[in-house]
């Protein structure tokens, strides 16, 4: 099984120190790259002999904070999965990463164990359902606002075998899983994701949950 090589971005150095050593006690995953800001975090990317697969970031810092730093990361290393670190868990903190395009989000006083979860699932499925998301979508679901026409277009656009595979997809069945469930080729389940990001507008399959939820395709609930 190929190593997972990860990238810490924090500037609390006690923090990022104690999350390297436990991180490189998981079995199959090491740090190659930790940085104090987002600003040296994008430089030793530059540099990377051993290019990270994930990038743990945290919301608040220096330099340059984690929003600005995951719009130039999604910009730059479309392929780099990104999982958020913070001590904010507002709902609107969590809707506006995910709707950037991040990968999972983190309280930082999580378990180890939620941590290494985390990391081999966005790697494995591309996106990292917990109750942080979960939480988030229910409370946006509960505010009563006027459903856009482009919106309701955009979801009728999708065929039936393609509401099939988004909601395969969003329950985070890999594209092997999708094409047993369905007797299909994996290049067949790659051919429908790749249209369900162009019709949506979406990022990931963090962006297509969302879109799933928003559109009530999906429920929140389903997902656990």
């Amino acid at each position: 099984m190929k190593t997972i090589n990860v990238a810490i971005a924090d500037d609390q150095v006690l923090f990022r120190k104690g999350l390297l050593s436990i991180i490189n006690g998981f079995e199959g995953i090491q740090v190659t790259l930790e940085a104090e800001n987002g600003r040296a975090l994008l430089e030793g990317l530059e540099t990377a002999t051993s290019f990270p697969d994930v990038v743990l970031l945290d919301l608040s810092m220096p330099e340059l904070n984690g929003v600005e730093v995951t719009k130039r990361l999604n910009s730059a290393y479309p392929a780099l999965k990104i999982i958020i670190l913070s001590v904010y868990g507002e709902d609107r903190f969590v809707i506006h990463m995910i709707d950037l395009g991040v990968n999972g989000f983190l309280f930082k006083n999580v378990e180890p164990l939620e941590v290494e979860r985390a990391i081999r699932t966005v790697v494995e499925k591309d996106f990292y359902v917990n109750d942080i998301f979960l939480t988030a979508m229910k409370n946006r679901m509960s505010i009563k606002k006027p459903r856009q026409l482009l919106t309701v277009d955009l979801a009728s656009s999708l065929t039936p075998r393609e509401l099939e595979v988004l909601g395969l997809i969003c329950r985070q069945l890999t594209a092997q899983e999708i094409a047993d469930r369905l007797s299909i080729s994996t290049r067949t389940v790659d051919g429908h994701r790749n249209n369900l990001l162009e019709k949506t507008g979406a990022r990931n399959t963090a962006g297509l949950v969302i879109f799933a939820v928003k559109n009530h395709l999906l429920d929140p609930a389903s997902l656990l």
